[in-house]
C-alpha cells in the first residue's frame, strides 16, 4: 500500500468518525452537556470543546491561547494545552462548538481530498510538527481521539453505541498494538511468558518475551500461552484509554491468573 492510500483511508475514517460524533452531539439534551465523564474534570460539554479546539487548528482555525490557572486534573504541559478549548469556549453556547465542529471539518477534509498526503514520514503541521509527529502519526490519531471522545460522552450521557464503525475498529486495533509494551515494560514477567489478547471483532494478538526482556509479535497463537485475555471491544476501550475499569466479569482470564490480573491492571496506554 502506498503512503497516499494509507493517508486517504485515515482521512476516511476520520471523517466516519466526526459523522458519528456530530450526530450524537445532535441528540443531547440541555443536561447532557453538564454531565461528568470518565476524563476527570471534564464534562460533556469540556470533551466536546476539546475536539472542537483541535479540528479547528487543523481545519484553518486561529491559534488559541488562555489562562488555564490551576486544576487537579491538569499536571503537565499536555494537559495545559488540551485544557485550553475548554477554557475559550467556556461562554460558547452547545450549539455553536456544535457548527463550529462541522465547518472546521468540513473545510479540512476538503482541503485534504484536493490534496492527499503522499508522504507519511513528512512532518504534520503546526503544533503537531512542533512536538515531532509526522503525518502518518497526526492522521492516524485523529479517528482514535475523536472516537474515544464520542465513547465518553455515550457512557456520559447513558446512549451506548458507536462499537461497530471503522473508527471503532481502527481505534481498537491501534490501542492494542501496545499489548507487547504493557507486558514487557510494565509487567515484564520471566523470560519465555506468552500472552495472548483477543478482543471480540479483532484478530488475537500473541506476544513473548525474549531474551531481552522484551516482547515481540508472534505470527500464530500459541496453543497453550502462559495467559490468555480475552474481552468485548468496549471493555478493552475503557483499560487501554485509562477511562475505568471493566464492568465485573468482563474480561476473562486463561492460563496464570495472577499475571492475567496484573496485565489488565496495567493496561492503559492512553490517558
Amino acid at each position: 500500500m502506498s503512503d497516499r492510500e494509507l493517508l486517504a483511508g485515515y482521512v476516511e475514517t476520520w471523517w466516519s468518525a466526526i459523522g458519528d460524533l456530530v450526530a450524537l452531539l445532535d441528540q443531547l439534551d440541555p443536561d447532557d452537556w453538564a454531565r461528568e465523564t470518565d476524563l476527570a474534570g471534564w464534562d460533556v460539554k469540556a470533551v466536546v470543546s476539546h475536539t472542537a479546539h483541535l479540528e479547528s487548528l487543523l481545519g484553518g482555525g486561529p491559534d488559541e491561547t488562555a489562562e488555564i490557572g490551576e486544576a487537579p486534573h491538569i499536571t503537565g504541559p499536555m494537559g495545559q494545552f488540551t485544557e485550553i478549548g475548554v477554557v475559550t469556549r467556556r461562554e460558547v453556547a452547545p450549539a455553536a462548538i456544535v457548527e463550529e465542529i462541522r465547518t472546521r471539518t468540513g473545510a479540512r477534509r476538503a482541503a485534504l481530498l484536493a490534496d492527499v498526503p503522499d508522504d507519511a514520514a513528512a512532518p504534520a503541521p503546526g503544533i503537531f510538527g512542533m512536538i515531532g509527529w509526522n503525518q502518518r502519526t497526526l492522521l492516524r490519531n485523529r479517528p482514535l481521539d475523536v472516537w474515544m471522545h464520542e465513547q465518553d460522552i455515550r457512557r456520559a450521557t447513558g446512549r451506548p453505541g458507536g462499537m461497530d464503525s471503522a473508527a471503532a475498529r481502527h481505534t481498537t486495533d491501534y490501542l492494542a498494538e501496545g499489548f507487547g509494551f504493557v507486558l514487557g515494560k510494565r509487567v515484564a514477567p520471566p523470560v519465555g511468558t506468552t500472552a495472548v489478547l483477543d478482543v471480540a471483532g479483532s484478530d488475537p494478538i500473541a506476544v513473548v518475551i525474549g531474551e531481552d526482556g522484551r516482547a515481540r509479535r508472534l505470527p500464530d497463537v500459541p496453543a497453550e500461552p502462559t495467559v490468555a485475555l480475552s474481552m468485548d471491544r468496549e471493555s478493552f476501550i475503557v483499560l487501554a484509554g485509562g477511562r475505568r475499569p471493566a464492568a465485573d466479569g468482563a474480561v476473562t482470564i486463561s492460563g496464570d491468573q495472577e499475571l492475567g490480573r496484573s496485565i489488565v491492571a496495567r493496561l492503559a496506554t492512553t490517558p
